[in-house]
């Protein structure tokens, strides 16, 4: 189901924007000799053939100018009127642009046909946009609350952001209850418990997102507070008005009407996101349908070798710590993971290496499928479900990340990735705390170019099988 304010959502727009320009160029050819009749226009009595070079132009500038002006992005519009004047905007300069490149190529265009295309375009976006604004309010009424907050701290700082929260429909939220951080009034409101207790109570109330809402008194406190956050898959939200912005790389926003820190914002920006989600779904389709005589090979000598089961099917840590389900052939024996104990072995340094070379539980057919990374291929499926991205740090299994480092765990902070810079600079070929050091270099030097480089040195790194067993 989509949100409005999510990726998903923005790249299904962009789909919906590019259509209605393609629709509307054929709409316009096909209405205009009907316009004849009108005095200014000339008259025209044959069909119009439209070039079929502006099919594909017409949709790509109308897409990449509303992409430049921010319409995509649904937080910047949260008034009817902003966004409607955004895209009136919007639409001009796309107008202006797609003008130009007729004026220099197909002049043959007449400016009656134009002139509907234009309207229509500009219509057609309304109505979608309207219709949308429309289905989302009426979901909104009807959803039950998604989202149970859990506020620690009970001090006035606590108390009114418990209140603003119960007072708050917009967000679809719900107050679980308070944490007693030791400097409130417990007669005014009634703890869930203690910070020690943390865990235990986020769990039991199935909270999805922790407000942090301590006095500046209580500051440190914090690293604690976040330290038992660490491995749970919840929102971590600081109340404005004790926290030192220096500590965290972290975002400003609005939670139910007040200013909060997030804690678990993404390493990248809304527009990067927007950019990498899209690129990964159109290069992710291009790639399954590409690989299908492969995935369907690989299946067929999976299953002539073991039998089945021919996918493997295990949980591993995603985005902001949250568990998924990563595809792959099975290349091992249907109890390897009862196995694994047998294997691991640590390094000098005590850090643990799960994988190895000479590990006994891989069959002859998961060898070759490991060596030509073609194990790897149904993770496409996530990369289009989006659990996961074509580039990003390595998807870890939840019992390692049991054992990471504190700062390690900075690996999360944006979606894990089929391939990405470890891959490229070793691949199994260096232990697990080291590969952590590689996903934080590329987390701080994210780019759509760098993803470009990684998939091109990937694809030689594949070829020659340097690190993979």
């Amino acid at each position: 189901m989509l949100r409005r304010f999510s990726v998903n959502f923005a790249v299904f727009s962009m789909l919906l924007d590019g259509i209605a320009a393609t629709f509307c160029l054929w709409l316009a050819a096909a209405i205009r000799p009907s316009l004849s009749d009108i005095s200014f226009f000339k008259s025209i009595d044959s069909p119009i053939n439209i070039p079929y070079q502006l099919y594909l132009l017409f949709p790509c500038i109308w897409v990449v100018v509303f992409s430049s002006l921010s319409i995509y992005d649904g937080r910047k519009f949260l008034r009817a009127a902003d966004e409607l004047a955004a895209l009136m905007l919007a639409t001009i300069i796309a107008s202006i642009s797609t003008a130009g490149i007729l004026y220099f190529s197909f002049r043959d265009v007449s400016r009656a046909l134009y002139v509907v295309f234009v309207l229509s375009a500009f219509l057609t976006c309304l109505l979608w946009r309207a219709l949308a604004r429309i289905y989302f309010r009426a979901r909104r009424e009807s959803l039950p609350i998604s989202r149970r907050v859990l506020v620690v701290g009970m001090g006035p700082l606590g108390q009114s952001v418990g209140k603003q929260i119960q007072n708050s429909l917009a967000e679809n939220l719900t107050l679980a209850g308070f944490v007693d951080d030791g400097y409130g009034d417990s007669n005014s409101v009634s703890p869930l418990g203690s910070i020690d207790e943390l865990k235990v109570i986020t769990g039991a109330y199935r909270v999805t997102d922790v407000v942090i809402a301590l006095p500046y008194s209580a500051y440190h406190k914090m690293s604690g507070i976040v330290e038992h956050l660490d491995d749970l898959p919840v929102g971590v939200w600081v109340a404005l008005g004790f926290f030192d912005l220096a500590l965290y790389r972290t975002d400003i926003e609005d939670f139910a009407g007040i200013p909060m820190l997030d804690l678990r914002a993404s390493a990248i920006d809304d527009y990067q996101r927007l950019v990498k989600r899209a690129f990964d779904l159109f290069f992710g389709l291009v790639a399954l349908l590409l690989a299908l005589p492969l995935i369907a090979l690989s299946a067929l000598m999976v299953f002539m070798e073991d039998g089945s089961p021919i996918l493997f099917r295990q949980k591993r840590v995603g985005e902001n710590g949250r568990l998924f389900e990563m595809l792959k052939f099975r290349t091992m024996v249907r109890n390897a993971e009862k196995l694994q104990s047998e294997v691991e072995k640590r390094d000098s340094d005590g850090n643990l290496i799960h994988k190895t070379k000479d590990d006994p539980r891989v069959t002859r057919v998961g060898r070759l499928l490991r060596r030509l990374s073609l194990d790897e291929l149904p993770q496409l499926f996530n990369v289009i479900a989006g659990t996961m991205s074509l580039v990003g740090p390595r998807p870890e299994m939840p019992y390692l990340v049991e054992k990471y480092q504190p700062w390690q765990r900075k690996r999360f902070a944006i979606p894990p990735g089929l391939t990405g810079w470890w891959q490229v600079s070793g691949r199994s070929d260096r232990p697990m705390h080291l590969h952590t050091e590689d996903d934080l270099f590329y987390i701080q030097n994210y780019s759509i170019w760098l993803d470009i480089q990684i998939l091109v040195r990937t694809a030689w790194v594949v070829l020659f099988g340097k690190g993979a067993y």
